[in-house]
């Protein structure tokens, strides 16, 4: 009976939460001043500081992939851990960004990673409790966001040709927020440099990183805050992935090491702040 009261009590915190978000963000997400940049035909880099957008500056990059780019998605992963700009070649990726969360001291994946046949690591219980509510599927290089917990990753049958990355929470399912009411609280309702990857309306895919940490000039979003931006944005799924020190969005050819967010890990506002990770996203023709 407590639990359900706890429950109950949570998700009218995370649904006061989301009224919160005023038609004055939204006016500001769609009237930004955003920069543009053709990576090549069917992908956009896109770039804005927006000051006051959820009582804070923030600072935006996106990856925009179009179905017109013929492009796929997979999961690298690093073996004994390294940063994108060092590793992105290695697969011929056009962009990437972070992945899921993991253990820093030992340096593996924390949430279920599989790449073809091989399940290469489990979610901890931990990480249920914290978050882990969603996996991003790819099969065939195609991407796909699903829901995901305890019971299903038990359950889940292994087949060929298919990998999949837990993480979490997810944010936007067939258009809707999703429940967050099981996550904890501290780590949804607090703003911190995140990463995610979203399906829109009209199937693009978008690479998202919101920096933080920076006080006065990237503060860093919420998690209902970061779901409000994607959705006005015009996506219809959204997941979150590791963000804080490991928010990192990579560009081939861009200049400097191709680091074109602000990373954190380095406590200095600029693109060295790139933290080693074990798993990330990139995109390939």
């Amino acid at each position: 009976m407590k639990r359900y009261i706890s429950l109950v009590f949570l998700s009218a915190v995370f649904i006061g939460i989301l009224k919160a978000q005023t038609k004055s963000d939204s006016l500001l997400i769609v009237s930004a001043p955003w920069n543009i940049h053709k990576v090549c035909k069917g992908i956009v880099h896109k770039s804005v500081f927006i000051d006051s957008l959820y009582h804070g500056n923030q600072s935006i990059n996106i990856i925009e992939i179009s179905p017109k780019s013929k492009s796929k998605i997979g999961i690298a992963v690093t073996g004994k851990r390294d940063t994108i700009s060092r590793r992105a070649y290695d697969y011929n990726a056009l962009a990437a960004i972070n992945g899921s969360y993991f253990n820093m001291k030992e340096g593996n994946s924390i949430c279920y990673l599989k790449t073809n046949k091989e399940v290469i690591d489990t979610t901890t219980i931990s990480e249920f409790n914290l978050r882990v509510t969603g996996a991003i599927l790819i099969k065939k290089g195609k991407l796909t966001l699903i829901p995901w917990s305890r019971d299903i990753e038990k359950n889940y049958s292994i087949k060929r040709n298919e990998s999949i990355l837990a993480s979490g929470p997810l944010m936007l399912l067939n258009g809707n927020y999703y429940d967050w009411s099981m996550c904890d609280k501290n780590f949804i309702q607090t703003k911190h440099p995140r990463s995610a990857i979203c399906l829109t309306k009209d199937k693009k895919i978008l690479f998202v990183t919101i920096d933080g940490r920076h006080s006065g000039k990237a503060d860093g979003m919420n998690i209902p805050e970061l779901a409000h931006f994607l959705k006005v944005l015009g996506c219809k799924e959204a997941i979150n992935l590791d963000g804080g020190g490991s928010t990192s969005l990579w560009l081939s050819g861009a200049t400097e090491n191709g680091i074109v967010n602000y990373p954190c890990d380095n406590k200095k506002f600029d693109h060295r702040g790139e933290r080693i990770i074990p798993n990330f996203l990139y995109i390939y023709k």
